[in-house]
């Protein structure tokens, strides 16, 4: 996108512009389902989701988003969590979704998460990055980002860039950015697949598993649906709509490029026996 579409855009949406600030899972979320399994406590301040045999459990933001810096803290299911998978991503609706994912890979006592990263368009994805992360996540909260903007997107983990995924339309890349977005989360069981290719399966004698969350933060356009426009219910007007035009500078550049060194696992882009008709287009792309 070039620097003057960028311009035109913050203009278009400069009266619009909000900051739906979080702080209440009661204001901001419902549970979607589970039966019981997620809850809001603390007086809105945390929130839990739970896994049984019978069932997991998942939430969805109230607003829709179109372009948004969404920050949750997380604390990922302890112990042996094999065969769990924890979400926490950007979709908008079916058919075709678009879509912005993190996954978090149980695994056994011991051994780590595996952090899946994945951008779909128009319902098509096949982007998978795959993670290890340099901490415990099941010690204490950390906070996992997602940038979405016109010409950007970035998976952060405590403000640390883990993957960029850059608008290459001008070479024939679908990039998200004509559908509004809600963020979701959800604890279930995949153990078909999720731990060492479905070879290790959920051991329900330690369930129920849960996942917690806190600090959910949004800057972000508030989509008003049937409207082309955007618009807010939130009372936090913000005059500060930087992170719509935010890039990754020398430092945080930096900093992904120790990510992807030293704890990337999977990157679709050198997966050659995947494509064996040739990497997709913006693996061609420098960063």
């Amino acid at each position: 996108m070039s620097n003057h579409s960028v311009k035109l855009l913050l203009l278009l949406l400069s009266s619009s512009m909000m900051a739906a600030f979080a702080g209440n899972f009661y204001q901001d979320v419902d549970i979607t389902w589970g039966d019981g399994r997620g809850k809001v406590l603390n007086n809105g301040k945390l929130l839990t989701l739970s896994l049984d045999k019978p069932s997991g459990s998942g939430f969805r933001s109230k607003n829709e988003y179109m372009f948004s810096k969404i920050d949750m803290q997380l604390k990922l299911v302890p112990g042996n969590s094999a065969g769990t998978v924890t979400t926490y991503y950007l979709s908008s609706t079916s058919p075709n979704q678009d879509e912005i994912d993190f996954e978090f890979l149980g695994n056994l006592s011991g051994d780590p998460y595996i952090v899946h990263t994945n951008v779909f368009t128009q319902g098509k994805g096949n982007r998978e990055q795959q993670f290890y992360l340099w901490f415990d996540p099941t010690k204490d909260f950390h906070t996992y980002s997602i940038l979405w903007n016109p010409q950007n997107i970035v998976f952060s983990v405590d403000g640390i860039p883990i993957r960029e995924f850059k608008n290459a339309e001008s070479s024939g890349v679908p990039f998200p950015k004509n559908k509004p977005m809600r963020v979701y989360s959800s604890l279930w069981n995949a153990d078909d697949w999720a731990t060492r290719g479905g070879r290790v399966k959920t051991d329900w004698s330690q369930a129920p598993f849960t996942a917690s969350y806190r600090n959910f933060n949004a800057n972000a356009c508030v989509w008003s649906s049937g409207k082309s426009s955007c618009a807010s219910n939130s009372s936090s007007s913000s005059s500060n709509a930087a992170w719509l035009s935010q890039e990754l500078d020398s430092t945080s550049q930096k900093r992904l490029r120790w990510v992807q060194k030293n704890y990337m696992i999977y990157n679709y882009c050198t997966d050659l026996k995947r494509f064996p008709q040739g990497l997709p287009p913006e693996c061609s792309i420098a960063s």
